[in-house]
């Protein structure tokens, strides 16, 4: 039944249409001649029933089969994959590929100041109608849902931090819906490393230079005894702010 229905789509929700799948069945053996002469047949040739029966059906899935570009196939390892769902006949449900929902946490590194992009991409079919959630969990690698929180709602895939700092670092969960309905969740751990600013080395030596008692400069050659005297007020405010710009640094 799988195979004959497997060209008969909801769209709309990515499973098999059994209802249509029926009704193509109904319309090949209503009205058959041949089907309705072997209906007539006595005990014992139940046999020739069932043979006209299979080439009938035979037929249906030979053409079905032409029409077909892939077989349908189960991309492991997450994610309600509704389109290779089938109706299970005893528990009266839809059977899908029976994954989980969480995908295993993918792991990202970038210095800080960089941009980073993270894609919630599937490699299977999703309906046409989604809606995208980010969620964010901050200086943490987890899975655990209650930690998140909500960032972005709407349809787009791209979650893109046009640049990073410290406080970026902890893990993105993107989760997919369809209809109010959770379809998949994929995990992003993204670490922030810290970036040596620029002009750090020279800021430090001026800071140095502060601290040399009477403000007593460093020897340019040779030739000369070292240069004394005493700080003048923009030398000291310069100095005042390189201090601040050294401990913004430090601090990051």
């Amino acid at each position: 039944m799988t195979r004959l229905c497997s060209t008969h789509v909801l769209d709309h929700y990515a499973i098999t249409n059994v209802d249509s799948c029926f009704k193509m069945v109904g319309r090949a053996f209503d009205g058959n001649e041949k089907v309705i002469e072997a209906a007539r047949v006595g005990d014992g040739y139940e046999d020739q029933l069932k043979e006209i029966m299979n080439n009938e059906l035979l037929s249906i899935v030979e053409d079905i089969d032409k029409k077909l570009n892939t077989a349908s196939e189960c991309f492991p390892p997450c994610g309600f994959q509704g389109k290779n769902a089938v109706y299970n006949c005893v528990t009266c449900k839809y059977d899908s590929c029976e994954f989980p929902l969480d995908c295993p946490v993918k792991e990202m590194q970038v210095e800080e100041n960089n941009r980073t992009r993270m894609m919630c991409d599937v490699p299977f079919r999703l309906p046409k109608n989604v809606e995208v959630v980010w969620r964010f969990a901050e200086e943490v690698k987890t899975q655990k849902v209650t930690l998140f929180e909500d960032v972005t709602t709407g349809v787009d895939v791209l979650y893109s931090i046009p640049a990073t700092s410290l406080q970026h670092t902890g893990t993105y969960q993107c989760e997919i819906y369809s209809d109010g309905r959770s379809i998949v969740r994929l995990y992003f751990y993204l670490t922030v490393t810290p970036q040596v600013a620029v002009g750090h080395t020279e800021l430090q030596e001026v800071f140095d230079l502060c601290l040399l008692p009477g403000g007593q400069l460093l020897p340019g050659s040779d030739d000369g005894p070292p240069s004394i005297f005493h700080p003048t007020l923009v030398l000291l405010t310069v100095c005042f702010t390189s201090v601040l710009l050294v401990i913004h640094l430090s601090l990051g």
